[in-house]
């Protein structure tokens, strides 16, 4: 990649996350309420990025193979069991993740 390639990539970075950070903005601003559809995605796509996640993480786990998918489970029943207790989606997912690195270093 020449330079004036890389410059023109960081700067169409630079300016499609520009664009998608203010957009909202101009669209719904705070002297007005958003539509019902948007309020609606706001309520049910966390819900559905979680289980996107979930899904993704899962995706290459063959439990007839060792390790039987006993790092992701544990990590799995972790994540959820730490959830319930604590209530943080930030400390639910840190917490798995860690326990999920230090499992695949043991059972690896």
């Amino acid at each position: 990649m020449s330079h004036t390639q890389a410059v023109i990539t960081i700067l169409a970075v630079a300016l499609g996350t520009l664009v998608t950070r203010v957009l909202p903005f101009l669209l719904f601003p705070d002297t007005k309420d958003p539509p019902q559809w948007v309020r609606k995605l706001g309520s049910v796509l966390p819900y559905a990025m979680m289980g996107l996640l979930v899904v993704y993480s899962l995706k290459d786990v063959w439990p007839p193979a060792p390790p039987y998918g006993a790092p992701e489970g544990i990590s799995l029943l972790f994540v959820y069991i730490l959830h319930k207790w604590k209530k943080n989606t930030l400390i639910s997912i840190a917490g798995g993740t860690a326990l999920y690195m230090a499992l695949v270093r043991v059972f690896a």
